[in-house]
C-alpha cells in the first residue's frame, strides 16, 4: 500500500546521512550517502521559531555548531548563517526533499512544534510517497498521522513498541494505526532485548517491517539479518554496504 517500502529487502538506511564521518544531517553527509549507493536516509526535524522545518537532531545548537541557543527559539534567518568548515550547517527540510527527489527519507520529528511544518514541507515537495514519519512520542505520531493523512507511512512510538514487544511475548494480537508500516527499534533498551526471532516473526504476522537502529558492528549486522530484520540503520555506511554486498543484498534498497 505504501510506495515508501516498495524496494527489495533488507533496506539500508544512512542514519543521519552517516554520522560516523563526523558531520550529520548536512547536505554533504546526504550526498556522500547517495554516492555510496544508499537510497534510504534517516534524518531528524525541528522547527524554528518562525515555523521553518530544519534538518537537525538536537534541541540545542551546542554539540554540532558550538553555538548557544535552542532551535525552537531561533528564526530561520539566524540558523541560515551558521557554518561548519565553511559549509551550511543546518539544511531546511523542503530544500533537502527537493535536492534528492530519488531518495526516500525516514523523518524523525523531534518536537511537537515541528509536526505541522514538517507535513507542510512534505506536501509542498510532493514527497508523500517517499517519506516515513517517525517519533519516539506516540502523541506526536498521532498528530502527524492526522496532519499527513492516510497516504504517508509511519512507524511506532515508544509506548506502541512496548506493547508490541509484550504482545510478541504473550502471542497476543495488537491493533495498529492503519499507516504504521514498521517497528523501528534498537536491539536492546534499558538492558532488555527488543529484537529477537520471536519479535521479528510477530511483527511480520502483523504486517510490520522491522528496522533496527543504530548498528555499526558488522557482526551484529550479520546476526540481525539472520533473524530476518527488514532494514538496518547505521552511522558506518561502508560497513553496512560491505555486509550487504557479502550477502548479495547490495543494492538491496531499490538503487
Amino acid at each position: 500500500m505504501f510506495p515508501y517500502l516498495d524496494a527489495p529487502k533488507p533496506l539500508a538506511f544512512a542514519h543521519r546521512g552517516g554520522a560516523a564521518t563526523g558531520d550529520e544531517n548536512t547536505a554533504e553527509a546526504f550526498e556522500r550517502a547517495v554516492k555510496l549507493g544508499f537510497r534510504y536516509v534517516e534524518t531528524d526535524v525541528h522547527a524554528t521559531s518562525d515555523g521553518v522545518p530544519v534538518v537537525f537532531h538536537d534541541d540545542t545548537l551546542t554539540r554540532l555548531t558550538g553555538q548557544a541557543g535552542r532551535v525552537a527559539d531561533l528564526r530561520w534567518a539566524d540558523l541560515a548563517t551558521l557554518r561548519i568548515n565553511g559549509a551550511a550547517a543546518i539544511p531546511r527540510l523542503d530544500e533537502t526533499l527537493d535536492a534528492w527527489p530519488e531518495i526516500r527519507f525516514n523523518i524523525d520529528v523531534k518536537a511537537d512544534n515541528g509536526a505541522a511544518p514538517a507535513v507542510e514541507a512534505i506536501r509542498r515537495a510532493g514527497a508523500a510517497d517517499r517519506v516515513l514519519l517517525a517519533s519516539f512520542s506516540d502523541a506526536r505520531l498521532a498528530r502527524l498521522r492526522t496532519l499527513a493523512g492516510p497516504a504517508v507511512a509511519t512507524s511506532l512510538g515508544m509506548r506502541s513498541v512496548t506493547l508490541l514487544r509484550l504482545s510478541s511475548l504473550a502471542r497476543l494480537p495488537l491493533r495498529l494505526p492503519p499507516t504504521a508500516v514498521a517497528a523501528q527499534v534498537p536491539v536492546r533498551h534499558a538492558g532488555l532485548t527488543v529484537v529477537d526471532r520471536r519479535f521479528v516473526a510477530h511483527c511480520h504476522r502483523l504486517g510490520l517491517q522491522v528496522h533496527v537502529w543504530t548498528v555499526d558492528d558488522p557482526a551484529e549486522m550479520e546476526r540481525l539479518l539472520e533473524l530476518g530484520v527488514d532494514g538496518i540503520m547505521t552511522d558506518d555506511l561502508p560497513a553496512l554496504r560491505a555486509v550487504y554486498e557479502s550477502r548479495g543484498h547490495w543494492p538491496g534498497n531499490g538503487a
